[in-house]
């Protein structure tokens, strides 16, 4: 946002060459002036995500908001740093208070321009397959599960150094999600596979995915049960439009297409949460 009217200009040539429904998001570092939040939005901007230096969230509040009243989908980004635990958990219960509808943690990635630094705050690589500082995963996966479990009403998805990292995973996401796609699954724009999700518990679900055959009269094997999990897993859009009506935790469930099936995202689709 150091320079306004190129991105504004930017957004515009974007919009008219692709139309009006690709979607484009702005990523900085800078709490810019909130007036210019209408301008951007005007423009066709879809999305903002804030990277928010030193972890200061006070004086990006302004331009969070005013982005968010115009309808940007509005959101932060920030590196799941293993010796910042303590202020990323209670940034998280900062944000409580904002308009933000997502926070992204990436894992923290050891390359060749940040090696001395990380060697400095004492971080090894994680892993010989993967850039990722040790305990940034960890890090970031105890960060989702209070987002999941707490009365926080954004989402929190992590984003690993593997997955981040360049063309050639993404097209092997790609194919294996095409491959391995089940019948309640799809495919997002990211290539990674999502689903709906109702949590029933082991005792009634078999009576609970009846329920769901007869109403929706759809064939069974669009319909999962994950033991694991306790939850019957189906069709989005199944799930978006009967969660207002039953009262049990519903969700949107995103994952890896890989043979771990790395769960990356969760979203509540209503007041039930577990």
């Amino acid at each position: 946002m150091m320079a306004r009217e190129r991105s504004i200009e930017a957004i515009k040539k974007l919009k008219n060459e692709f139309g009006k429904d690709h979607h484009i998001h702005l990523y900085t570092s800078i709490p810019f002036n909130p007036k210019f939040a209408k301008e951007l939005k005007e423009a066709g901007l879809d999305e903002i995500r804030f990277h928010l230096l030193k972890l200061e969230l006070e004086k990006y509040i302004p331009t969070i908001e005013a982005c968010a009243d115009t309808g940007i989908l509005t959101g932060i980004e920030l590196p799941a740093e293993p010796d910042k635990g303590e202020i990323l958990e209670e940034l998280l219960d900062e944000l409580k208070q904002t308009s933000i509808a997502f926070v992204n943690l990436n894992e923290l990635e050891i390359t060749v321009g940040n090696y001395e630094n990380m060697e400095l705050r004492g971080f090894n690589i994680s892993n010989e397959i993967t850039a990722g500082a040790e305990g940034s995963a960890e890090l970031a996966l105890k960060l989702k599960n209070k987002v999941n479990s707490g009365d926080h009403h954004f989402h929190l998805k992590f984003c690993t150094s593997q997955y981040k990292d360049a063309g050639q995973l993404r097209a092997r996401f790609s194919r294996r999600a095409k491959a391995n796609l089940q019948p309640w699954e799809e495919i997002s724009d990211d290539d990674t596979i999502i689903f709906g999700a109702i949590y029933s518990g082991n005792e009634n679900y078999k009576i609970h995915i009846e329920e769901v055959i007869s109403m929706f009269e759809i064939d069974s094997r669009w319909i999962n049960w994950n033991s694991k999990y306790e939850r019957i897993e189906l069709p989005i859009s199944i799930v978006e439009e009967i969660c207002g009506e039953i009262e049990f935790p519903c969700a949107q469930i995103e994952i890896h297409p890989t043979h771990e099936r790395l769960e990356v995202g969760l979203v509540w689709l209503n007041d039930y949460k577990i």
